[in-house]
């Protein structure tokens, strides 16, 4: 007979169904001996049908099939229930996962591109062909090639045939089996010696019954087994029921090793986490529930303006975290068709996966921003009622309560329902450590079965260290965002004085609460008695906040109990207290007297002051620990140096030293002859094409060339009280060197002054050429002058003074018009009068208070002791003067009434512009926004300066205030504090006008720090600074001129 021939009764076909993951038994062709059957003899992941193997001749066969019909030695068609040999289309899994490249399903999408072993016929006694023996092995692919039977794996008990063989395992069965047909294409195979590929088979006993009745349960078991991992994979599985041991036969169970079983599960698990994260990110993301519901909400539940911003700072790059996992889930419900229930690895899929480009980097970005995403989600919530009730209908309401619920599916609803959003916003945060868990968890059941060579061995450590690197690098990130929520909310609950204008740079994208913590402080009851008061002290990189935690509602608020000290100003003193008691309650133990029972709670002092108000702003904290006084030391000491780092950085003003050697103040030991120049009181820059600055001193006025400290007496006018050099405006030149000194006010020839310095020309020539402007005995009967200045009004350049007569109790104010030189020398003189200067309208009388003018574009205003008046300086006497600030309307507006209050006791400086609709006027200690019209502005707010000024300057957009040990810079319109330069004895020099070089200049007189004898004085000029990016102009300059590189070629 032929070998492959069989009787006629015996070629009936079974009808029985491989569980889902198996492979019909093969009737293998070409023997290398002879196989005994056996009933239960059947192995599990069949190869594809009609595979063609090359027998030991070199004739290409296919391979025989036991449910064929043994004389034709034919290949039917496989069942339509055997979904697992045939290639089936791609089927919607109900999770939303992108599909593969080729877009099917068929194993043939396995990495595993297997062969199988073909056998010759099957010999021995029986005329029927034996049922196989489970034997378990990975499945091989339909396009699978053939290797010789020498090469097969023999199984172990608790793993597939693609590792490596288990040391000591036992069997997988007690009888003897036909020959297995296993891959060897996959790169984990393992070689294995000869005799081991090999099992031998005892003669089976059992019947025709018995083999049927078999094949009709594993039948049921495969049909529903298959049926439902494809339920599983559609997401239409029950959840008790979406286990590994529901979806496997308990045959297939029985002949695995503990580990085996164990392993497989978590593999699962890892599938099952991994589709219903998916599932989470398409709900929130692709399934457009929540983002989708906020446009299409009618009306709106965000302003149209904050809709697009609040969906990316919630939901941020969430679509780009789907992208990746949709194709790794694709990749993963692939390999679980391929092998299921036996699945080799999953490590190649995630690793593919994790080193996809853009994987981390999605990763790192979400998570860092997560947090932030949460606060303002949050805030949200407590702020926007439509909001709230949009995100109650979406989590709790049925579909019908709301329009976009409507298109959902049942799986959808059920996801959402009952959760909060910020439950899947955080699943990104909580997904990769969850995957290191399970993806650990399967390598040490892989090393403690003993699979020797087996792949994940190398790959899982590999994918372990990427991801638990990634979750690492998180880290910072994460506690810098909850920084930023931290202090975000302390911004949002903050509470300042009424009033106030406060601008602590809060937006600032750099802006950090750097430490913050309960702290107690000594008070006062109401009934004076001293007492303990708990206050909230937070630490930012700009400022140190002290506030009282006041519970308000549901929220609680930080109330202000003193002004937030700039870190600037911000001095520490001791840290090295002994500890103070505190009797406080008794923890509660139930007992009766609990109410009664008091303990002392040790508490550790240090002490920080403000800088510029040491003793009425001297701060004591106490702190329960050594350890948190400790580390309150440490954070200040570390955030006062990072800040006096950046300040040092961004410097908007630069201090340039002018002389430092020359100037000297008396001291008592100093003798009158001994040629020291005395106190700095005034100074003034001048010159044309070279540049000079004149200093006054208490023994008169020094005159040296810029950068040079040659300074040479010119003047002996002691103690001038202030200086101003009048050169040019526009083609007019006007060469007068004004000074103001006791009661009378003069003018100089520049030039001849500079002469003199340079040793030029004569003291008398410059004597000479004095011209008594007023006062004194000017023979003009404008009587002694208090103060004057000079401006720009327009094309004029003018001189102001104001001066009292003798016995008299007002005070008149003069405008004088600086006349060009060349028109002096045509110009009659008058009796009485000078040639240098002509009177402008006539004068008029001003407050018996004023004490100094402030020049506006084109008017001026007088300062007094509680106000300023405005006057065209044109016309003082027929000018319609107007106070400001106006508080007319005080008694209607309580704003305006606290500001009025504030400003009963400062004095008026000056003012200046801040924009096109507000003026600011300055205080000694405070300062305010006024319109055109004198009214307050900024709901009648006003700014607190750190320290009382004694005078000002004004510099393009900031303002500098001047005080005996700091100049404080502050931007005029956003009131910020930008810059603090410390010193000691600090006094303003010059401050304008603005003219030519030194129309940004700024001189300061202060004393020199690293004197022993508190004498030596020095010149500063403060410059203002350039940003480094606009500074470095090279390219930009360079393509300016086109032919710079001609003689390059290029």
């Amino acid at each position: 007979m032929h070998p492959h021939k069989q009787p006629e009764r015996d070629r009936r076909k079974p009808q029985v169904d491989i569980p889902y993951g198996a492979r019909p038994p093969q009737n293998p062709s070409g023997p290398a001996f002879p196989v005994p059957e056996s009933p239960w003899a059947f192995e599990l992941s069949p190869p594809s049908y009609g595979i063609r193997a090359t027998t030991s001749h070199g004739i290409s066969e296919r391979l025989a099939n036991p449910w064929d019909d043994a004389a034709t030695n034919s290949l039917d068609t496989p069942r339509a229930t055997n979904s697992r040999s045939s290639n089936r289309p791609n089927t919607s899994t109900g999770y939303d996962f992108r599909p593969m490249a080729d877009g099917g399903l068929s194993r043939a999408t396995s990495m595993f591109e297997s062969g199988v072993v073909g056998a010759g016929p099957v010999t021995g006694t029986s005329t029927r062909m034996a049922f196989p023996e489970p034997q378990m092995y990975r499945s091989t692919s339909s396009s699978a090639s053939l290797t010789p039977p020498s090469q097969t794996v023999r199984h172990s008990r608790s793993r597939s045939d693609l590792s490596g063989q288990r040391i000591g395992a036992p069997q997988l069965r007690k009888e003897p089996s036909m020959v297995s047909i296993a891959s060897h294409a996959s790169s984990y195979y393992a070689d294995h010696d000869e005799d081991e590929h090999y099992y031998t088979a005892a003669e089976s006993s059992a019947t025709d019954g018995e083999t049927e009745d078999l094949s009709k349960e594993l039948s049921k078991l495969s049909l529903n087994s298959e049926e439902n991992l494809l339920n599983f994979q559609k997401g239409k599985l029950q959840d008790k029921d979406q286990e590994w041991h529901k979806l496997v036969p308990d045959e297939a169970r029985e002949v695995l090793g503990k580990e085996e079983v164990q392993r497989q599960s978590v593999i699962f698990e890892v599938i099952k986490s991994e589709a219903d994260y998916v599932a989470d990110l398409v709900a929130v993301q692709a399934a457009r529930i929540f983002i989708h519901g906020l446009r299409a909400a009618d009306p709106p539940i965000l302003e149209a303006g904050s809709l697009e911003s609040f969906i990316s700072e919630v939901f941020y790059n969430g679509n780009n975290i789907i992208d990746h996992h949709q194709r790794m889930l694709a990749a993963l419900f692939a390999r679980q068709r391929d092998q299921h229930p036996l699945i080799q690895s999953i490590a190649d899929v995630v690793l593919e996966a994790i080193l996809n480009p853009g994987f981390r980097d999605s990763y790192i970005t979400y998570i860092k921003h997560y947090p932030i995403a949460e606060s303002r989600h949050r805030r949200e919530l407590k702020k926007n009622k439509s909001y709230a009730n949009f995100i109650h209908a979406v989590t709790s309401a049925t579909s019908s309560s709301i329009s976009i619920l409507q298109k959902l599916s049942p799986t959808h609803l059920s996801r959402i329902r009952k959760r909060d959003l910020v439950t899947f916003l955080s699943r990104p945060v909580t997904r990769l450590p969850r995957l290191n868990l399970l993806l650990g968890q399967i390598l040490k059941l892989t090393e403690k079965g003993d699979y020797r060579d087996h792949p994940d061995l190398q790959t899982l450590p590999i994918i372990l260290g990427i991801v638990g690197d990634c979750v690492k690098e998180t880290q910072p990130g994460i506690e810098a965002a909850e920084a930023k929520v931290k202090f975000w909310a302390l911004c949002e609950n903050m509470v300042l004085r009424p009033g106030e204008i406060l601008n602590m740079d809060l937006y600032d994208e750099n802006r950090t609460l750097v430490y913050e913590s309960m702290v107690a402080r000594r008070g006062r009851s109401d009934a004076g008695f001293s007492t303990w008061l708990d206050q909230n002290l937070a630490l930012l990189d700009n400022y140190i906040l002290i506030n009282q935690e006041e519970k308000r509602g549901a929220v609680i608020k930080r109330v202000a109990v003193s002004r937030p000290i700039h870190l600037s100003y911000l001095r520490l003193a001791s840290f090295e207290g002994q500890p103070e008691t505190r009797r406080e309650k008794a923890e509660d133990t139930g007992g009766i007297l609990d109410s009664l029972r008091r303990v002392d709670v040790p508490l550790y002092p240090f002490t920080v002051y403000h800088a510029s108000s040491r003793s009425t702003r001297r701060y004591t904290f106490y702190v329960t620990s050594e350890a948190l006084r400790k580390k309150w030391h440490n954070v200040l000491v570390d955030t006062l140096f990072v800040n006096r780092v950046r300040d040092e950085a961004s410097m908007w003003f630069l201090q340039k030293t002018m002389s430092d050697r020359f100037f000297r103040s008396f001291i008592t030991s100093t003798p009158a002859s001994s040629g020291i120049s005395g106190r700095i009181i005034c100074a003034v820059p001048f010159g044309d094409k070279r540049k000079f600055i004149a200093v006054g001193c208490t023994t008169g006025i020094y005159v040296s060339p810029k950068g040079d400290e040659a300074f040479r007496k010119v003047l002996s006018h002691n103690n001038p009280i202030s200086m101003a050099a009048i050169h040019s405006l526009g083609e007019k030149s006007f060469n007068k060197f004004l000074i103001h000194y006791d009661t009378s006010l003069v003018s100089y020839s520049l030039d001849l002054l500079t002469r003199v310095a340079l040793l030029e020309a004569s003291k008398e020539a410059l004597d000479a050429s004095l011209e008594r402007i007023a006062g004194g005995d000017s023979g003009a009967g404008t009587g002694n002058v208090l103060f004057f200045k000079h401006a720009q009004v327009g094309q004029r350049m003018l001189v102001i003074y104001a001066s009292r007569k003798t016995l008299s109790f007002s005070v008149g104010l003069s405008v004088l018009e600086a006349v060009d030189v060349g028109a002096t020398a045509i110009m009659p003189k008058r009796s009485g009068s000078a040639m240098s200067v002509r009177p402008l309208g006539e004068p008029g009388s001003i407050p018996k208070d004023a004490h100094d003018v402030a020049v506006l574009v084109r008017t001026i205003g007088v300062c007094t002791a509680d106000s300023i008046v405005i006057l065209d300086p044109t016309n003082v006497a027929m000018s319609q003067a107007r106070l400001v600030p106006d508080f007319s309307s005080s008694v209607q507006s309580p704003p305006m009434a606290d500001l009025k209050e504030h400003t009963l006791n400062a004095k008026p400086l000056g003012l200046v512009r801040s924009n096109d609709r507000e003026l600011l006027v300055i205080y000694d200690t405070l300062g305010c926004y006024i319109s055109k019209h004198g009214v307050p502005q900024r709901k009648s707010g006003y700014i607190k300066w750190e320290t009382q000024a004694a005078s000002y300057a004004h510099r393009g957009p900031h303002i500098l205030l001047f005080s005996a040990s700091f100049i404080e810079v502050r931007e005029i319109e956003l009131a910020r504090l930008v810059q603090v330069i410390e010193g000691n004895d600090i006094r303003l020099l010059y401050s304008g006008p603005l003219q030519g070089e030194f129309e940004d200049v700024t001189l300061v007189a202060m004393k020199d720090d690293e004197d022993d004898t508190n004498s030596k004085e020095k010149v500063v000029a403060l410059e203002p600074t350039v940003a480094i990016q606009s500074s470095v102009a090279t390219p930009a300059s360079a393509s300016s001129h086109p032919g710079m590189w001609d003689e390059w070629d290029m």
